[in-house]
Order: structure tokens, then C-alpha cells, then sequence
């Protein structure tokens, strides 16, 4: 359902991207792990299409995105890390404004819309402008428009971002049961411990090129160790943290 086929990407002359290839099946929750800088929204900005490679191909959806932009993008959910809202809208008004762009039928509309915001405890507030919602508010509606249209692609980036322990338990169990259901999940992530609790597969990249993909079972004894943390921390050349903690307690503080 996702494919990314020796893609190569440059933004402003600078490499960003180094022969990036990896799949996910229909029905598989995607990790995909990395430090800062390492690739990440860059990747997720060619899956929804923001973004053209230098080289390669990517198809979502089953569809090359490059071929027929409009129909793969019907075919995902997505939640960007950094996402807008019209914020004077309602929720309510907002999710039948994406449900019509979508071109789904009102009552259909109105039916996910009541289910969803009821998921996500803004029932009570579906009539207040988005203006005086917290972020982890926003946050919620942002996820209920990605899976409003029922997509058979969800791609989401940082979907914790301002969320409490509740509605990560929530956002959990939902995209296991996405899932479940045959649906492909490609969650971009720094919270490793989250991702290792719902992923399927898991691909780690560093300064632009994948490292490993596998399940985290498959990455952890490539790795040698017992965590996906421990793991990533070798992977990516972080595991020098306690090193350089007490170099940085000893010059500054001591």
C-alpha cells in the first residue's frame, strides 16, 4: 500500500534523501524512527505528495502519486506534526467542510462526525470555535478529519504532539484497530517507546538513508539488545548520551 522506490531528494542543492527504498503492506502499523534532521517529514512530504524526488518513485494507496496526485490523495488520512485548523470554525463545522471535500454524503458526514468527536471527549465543545482549544484539542480534531473519509492509508507525523496519557492510550488502540481492519498506518515518530507498543515493522533512518526495517522484534536482536530504544540509540550513534552528559556536568557545573 506504500512503496518508496530508490527515491533521491535535494532541497536547495543539499542531499536529504540518499536512495530511499522501503514498503508497508495493507494492514501494517509503520514505525518510522529517526534523530532530528534525519529525513523524516521529508519522507512524509513525498508520501503526501507536497513534495516531488529528484529520482524515484512513490506510490500510496496503490496509486504512483506522481502519475495521479488527486487519486492518491484520496486514498490517505494524514496528520502533519505541525497541522492548521480553521480556527474560527466549530469541529463540527470543519469536519463537514473536509467530509464535502471528500465528497461524502451529509448524513454520512454527520454520522462519523458525532462518533468521532464522542471518541474524543468534544462532544461539549463541538459548538465553540476552534480558537479556544488546547492544543492536544486541535490535535484530536486533526486526527478525526484524517480518518474521517475512511482512508485505506493513514500517514501521520508526531500524532502524539500535545496529547494526554488518555488520548495516547486512545490514539494506540486506534490505529491497532485500523489496522485489524486492513488499513496501513506509517507513523513518523522520536517517541520510541510508542512506536515500539503499536508497530508492526519498523524502519529507522539516519542523515538520510534507511538502516534497518524489520519488525522491532527483528530490530532489537540485529541490534543486540532488549529495547527498541537501546536499539535505535546504537543505530543512530546516540548511545554516547551518558558520555557526553557527564562531560557536559563536569565542564559547566563542576
Amino acid at each position: 500500500m506504500i512503496s518508496v522506490q530508490h527515491v533521491q531528494v535535494s532541497i536547495d542543492g543539499a542531499p536529504i534523501l540518499h536512495d530511499v527504498t522501503f514498503g508497508v503492506e495493507r494492514g501494517t502499523v509503520a514505525g518510522y524512527v529517526g534523530p532530528n534532521g534525519a529525513g523524516k517529514t521529508t519522507t512524509l512530504r513525498l508520501l503526501t505528495g507536497a513534495l516531488k524526488p529528484d529520482s524515484g518513485q512513490v506510490w500510496v494507496g496503490d496509486v504512483n502519486i506522481a502519475d495521479d496526485p488527486l487519486e492518491a490523495k484520496r486514498r490517505f488520512g494524514y496528520v502533519p506534526e505541525h497541522g492548521h485548523l480553521y480556527e474560527s470554525f466549530t469541529p463540527v463545522e470543519y469536519l463537514a467542510f473536509i467530509g464535502r471535500m471528500h465528497g461524502l454524503d451529509e448524513h454520512l458526514i454527520n454520522r462519523r462526525t458525532d462518533a468521532l468527536l464522542a471518541y474524543w471527549g468534544l462532544a461539549d465543545d463541538a459548538q465553540q470555535a476552534m480558537l479556544s482549544y488546547s492544543k492536544g484539542m486541535k490535535q484530536k480534531v486533526l486526527i478525526a478529519a484524517a480518518l474521517l473519509h475512511d482512508p485505506p492509508v493513514l500517514l501521520l507525523d508526531e500524532p502524539l504532539n500535545g496529547l494526554d496519557a488518555h488520548a495516547v492510550l486512545q490514539v494506540r488502540a486506534l490505529l491497532r484497530a485500523q489496522a485489524e481492519v486492513g488499513k496501513t498506518v506509517f507513523y513518523s515518530s522520536h517517541l520510541l517507546d510508542a512506536v515500539e507498543k503499536v508497530a508492526d515493522q519498523v524502519i529507522v533512518i539516519r542523515e538520510g538513508r534507511i538502516l534497518r526495517d524489520g519488525s522491532p522484534a527483528e530490530i532489537m536482536a540485529d541490534a543486540g539488545v532488549g529495547s527498541l530504544e537501546s536499539a535505535f540509540s546504537r543505530l543512530t550513534a546516540a548511545d554516547d548520551a551518558a558520555v557526553q552528559t557527564e562531560q557536559l556536568m563536569a565542564e559547566a557545573f563542576g
